[in-house]
């Protein structure tokens, strides 16, 4: 994920890089400019004085510093000359600036005729030495401004952060909200450019919590008001079965369906219940070992009546959770097992402290689920299409559903994976090892 901060900073410095750049490059070719110009004049005094030099009695050559050179022609002959300057003349008989090459170097040079004597005065400067100076002092002029970028950038990072202090003020608030505070947030003290963003913010948070409200009624009052006409179906298939032949396919898928709307109407109930701040408000240190064992107990006859193996190992350990939320997850997985197992089957529940974590595990010899659908049973209501006895089997399609949101809520993980008894399928469930 980008950041604002980052993106203002770096916007803000490459931008003035690229100012400070031009100005720099600006600034270094017209200093330059300005620099030839003295140059250029300073060897038009050099030429003056070269013109007025006295050479009737000393023909011998002249020692001046590497970076300079001269020459005196008359009438077509070298008359005065530097040691190091060639018999050649430096430049055209012409009077202007050029550029020249000679002893290995290249000369601006300079050549003027006198109009005293006819002389003609030729000087040159050495190009590599001439702007040395010149590039010195424009450098250390521009040095500066390039080496102040770093300390520029920090105090724009330092602007930047104050200035998005009310974004991150505002991020901490909404962060900190307890999981069921859907209320308005606070907006006296905001800048005015985010009072527009929390007054969207909090007109969504109200139209959620609206939502949530609506949810929470509908699912609560539906299964209840459904609870009393399946209660008196039962009632009515009871008082029928005692009038009446019950070995039937019609009375059984009645009295099949009856079960499949009451236990859907307990699972929906089940659910409701589960919500964060139901869960967060019930939380406490509970054994998942005696959990099991409870749970056991009370669907023992399920699996007794399918002549099924049960059998729970494990260690007894505490985890932080609810205890009803607990339950019914592995409930669930117990149920899920034993539907999903055959006469005679076998299922193991186990439980083991790994130190770092907890870890329930619920695995059967059932049919086993297919590693291309264990993806999606953990959705609502989804059922095997190419199985043909899942929609046959007793069950709504939420007890995976639950199983999964109860996990959420405990902050576990659910990892479905093949069961050691050959065939069938394990649920593993891993607590953390830390309270929430």
């Amino acid at each position: 994920m980008s950041s604002i901060r980052f993106f203002l900073v770096a916007g803000i410095l490459a931008t003035l890089t690229l100012f400070n750049f031009v100005a720099a490059l600006r600034g270094y070719q017209s200093s330059m400019e300005e620099a030839d110009l003295l140059l250029d004049s300073q060897l038009l005094d050099f030429a003056s004085l070269v013109g007025r030099l006295d050479v009737t009695d000393n023909h011998e050559e002249l020692r001046l510093g590497n970076n300079l050179a001269f020459q005196l022609w008359q009438d077509g002959e070298i008359v005065a000359q530097s040691y190091h300057a060639p018999e050649e003349p430096l430049a055209e008989f012409s009077n202007s600036f050029n550029f020249s090459n000679f002893d290995g170097y290249r000369w601006r040079t300079f050549s003027r005729q006198e109009s005293t004597d006819g002389r003609w005065v030729i000087v040159a400067e050495r190009t590599d030495l001439r702007y040395v100076l010149a590039e010195n002092v424009v450098l250390e002029s521009i040095m500066p401004i390039l080496l102040s970028i770093p300390l520029i950038g920090l105090f724009v990072w330092f602007i930047v952060s104050q200035g998005l202090k009310p974004l991150t003020t505002l991020s901490t608030q909404l962060k900190n909200k307890h999981v069921n505070d859907l209320s308005a947030i606070d907006a006296s003290d905001a800048r005015r450019e985010l009072e527009q963003v929390i007054q969207s913010i909090n007109s969504f948070m109200a139209r959620l919590n609206q939502s949530v409200e609506r949810e929470k009624r509908f699912s609560a009052d539906a299964a209840h008001e459904l609870r009393t006409p399946i209660s008196a179906l039962k009632v009515q298939l009871h008082n029928l079965s005692q009038e009446m032949d019950m070995d039937n396919d019609s009375w059984r898928q009645l009295e099949g369906g009856v079960e499949r709307m009451q236990h859907l109407v307990e699972q929906l109930l089940t659910l409701y219940r589960m919500t964060p701040d139901k869960f967060a408000e019930n939380t406490q240190q509970v054994d998942l070992y005696q959990v099991c064992e409870n749970v056991i107990a009370q669907q023992y006859t399920l699996v007794e009546n399918k002549n099924q193996q049960l059998e729970l190992l494990g260690d007894h350990c505490s985890i932080t959770g609810e205890e009803f939320a607990l339950e019914t997850l592995v409930s669930n997985l117990l149920s899920n097992a034993s539907k999903y197992t055959p006469e005679e089957g076998s299922i193991r529940v186990v439980v083991e402290n790994k130190g770092d974590r907890m870890e329930l595990m619920v695995e059967d010899s059932g049919e086993g689920i297919p590693a291309a659908e264990r993806e999606r049973i953990f959705e609502r209501f989804y059922h095997n299409e190419k199985n043909p006895n899942d929609k046959t089997l007793p069950g709504c399609g939420l007890g995976l559903t639950i199983v999964s949101h109860v996990a959420n809520l405990h902050g576990a993980q659910v990892s479905v994976a093949d069961s050691s008894f050959g065939q069938g399928t394990a649920f593993k469930v891993s607590f953390p090892g830390k309270e929430l």
